[in-house]
């Protein structure tokens, strides 16, 4: 049944595509619409995971499809933000053509995300992150302007580099494992006779996988790529793609696939303090809206591969914890850059100010997200940065939890000048006329704040049921 999550969007996606008139057209957004919606409260429910199949394995052709904790994680994370993603692109993107490629290329990166977060097999873990990247690129150039083509460009090039250096290692790992199931890797690295050569290949894998992450030192990609594409494709780049090509990866292959290994904690750790650290100092000096987010999302991101490289059970579940918040703060955080594009035509805070008045939904979202990005409580970013902290204090990593607590410090002070730029001061004569932003970027935005505020409220629950059965299993 894990298969329907793959396939219910290819049927769709071939249907729309068919020759037989407008009709399945005019259906493309209402249909994926219902996808996403459907696949969040079949993730979010219990008793959906259990009709999906529960913990049990499906077989297909040479390899198995699986929904654990970790993939619930992803699978509810595609659903909310692809929902987000398609509302805003209806309201955003103009014209009938460009709507309809737009909900089909989503459709297209939903299956590779889909596909990517069940899966057990190297390999095919590479085809469906690629699936996800091409239809990246492809959206990133949607519009077809300079400034697209130029960001669409840029991915496209280190995806590639990323692209031979993922075939190169399974090419390498075939041969020495005789295989490319996570099985059959792990024991290879143990105890392989060949262990060495499988360490290499398994290396070059997690660079690629630093590059889809565009974590630091292969982060040059992604500030043009979020500044340059349509903002409902900033909301999907930023939101999921990133998270479920390469940091998904990344914390999949280091619980259950790599051997523990303080060499492998160390490079996650220097990894993610210097994404951590560039991410946010080179936030501070943007003057575009989408592009401090962009180096903000950098740094975020940094805050689950230092917990990845802790390696404690606390310090994982914290991370996957921080993997799910990220994606609905910086969601919301494009939402309210996209809804501010929407009615002034600019994210340049220069030309901006005095807005609250005039965008009061808008403004009182973006505050939400801002402070749960920064870790103030109660809102869920802060429950997921305290436990990955206190886990690295725990580990007796002090040096990295007080890194951590200063650049969320310097996190707060960045967003609440981005605030105060865009939202706050008098307003200009050219935005007199402003008004709140459309129906299609308000209730995602509202949604996504509730969510926010939900998880931080009931953080005993999302303790109880969440974290402590993932830290228990690992």
């Amino acid at each position: 049944m894990f298969a329907l999550l793959i396939l219910v969007p290819l049927a769709g996606l071939i249907l729309m595509n068919l020759p037989i008139g407008a009709a399945l057209k005019r259906l493309a957004f209402p249909l994926a619409l219902a996808l996403t919606v459907a696949q969040s409260l079949l993730i979010a429910c219990p008793a959906g995971v259990a009709w999906l199949g529960g913990g049990t394995l499906d077989h297909y052709f040479n390899f198995s499809l699986g929904i654990d904790g970790l993939s619930r994680v992803l699978l509810l994370s595609v659903g909310i933000v692809v929902f987000t993603t398609l509302l805003v692109g209806r309201a955003m993107l103009v014209g009938p053509r460009r709507q309809f490629n737009f909900v089909s290329l989503m459709l297209l990166a939903m299956i590779g995300m889909n596909g990517t977060v069940m899966l057990s097999d190297l390999f095919s873990l590479y085809v469906f992150i690629e699936i996800t990247s091409v239809s990246s690129f492809i959206l990133i150039a949607l519009t077809r302007g300079r400034d697209s083509l130029e960001g669409a460009f840029k991915y496209i090039i280190l995806s590639a580099v990323a692209t031979i250096m993922m075939l190169a290692s399974v090419a390498v790992l075939l041969m020495v494992a005789g295989g490319t199931s996570f099985e059959v890797i792990a024991a290879a690295l143990k105890n392989s006779p060949h262990s060495l050569i499988a360490r290499i290949g398994m290396g070059a894998f997690v660079c690629a996988l630093f590059i889809k992450g565009g974590l630091v030192p292969f982060h040059g990609w992604l500030p043009a790529a979020y500044s340059a594409a349509p903002a409902p494709v900033s909301i999907f780049l930023a939101g999921i793609a990133t998270k479920a090509s390469g940091i998904y990866a990344l914390v999949r292959l280091a619980t259950y696939v790599f051997p523990q290994s303080p060499a492998v904690n160390n490079v996650l750790m220097l990894v993610g303090a210097a994404s951590i650290i560039i991410g946010a100092v080179a936030a501070v000096s943007q003057s575009d809206i989408k592009r401090l987010l962009a180096y903000s999302s950098i740094s975020q991101v940094g805050y689950i591969i230092l917990a990845l490289g802790c390696g404690s059970p606390l310090a994982v579940a914290g991370a996957i914890f921080h993997l799910f918040n990220h994606a609905i703060f910086k969601s919301l955080l494009f939402v309210s850059s996209a809804a501010v594009e929407q009615r002034t035509g600019t994210t340049d805070m220069a030309q901006l100010g005095g807005l609250g008045s005039r965008m009061p939904v808008t403004s009182a979202t973006s505050a939400i997200a801002a402070l749960s990005t920064a870790g103030i409580p109660p809102l869920a970013g802060f429950w997921s940065k305290l436990i990955i902290i206190v886990a690295l204090w725990q580990a007796g990593f002090h040096a990295y939890a007080v890194i951590a607590i200063g650049m969320s410090v310097l996190t707060l002070a960045y967003l609440l000048v981005m605030h105060r730029k865009v939202f706050f001061g008098n307003v200009g004569e050219a935005l007199a006329q402003t008004r709140e932003a459309s129906w299609g970027l308000l209730v995602p935005a509202v949604v996504l704040a509730a969510i926010t505020i939900g998880l931080g409220v009931a953080m005993p629950y999302v303790v109880n049921t969440f974290i402590l059965p993932i830290s228990r299993i690992l």
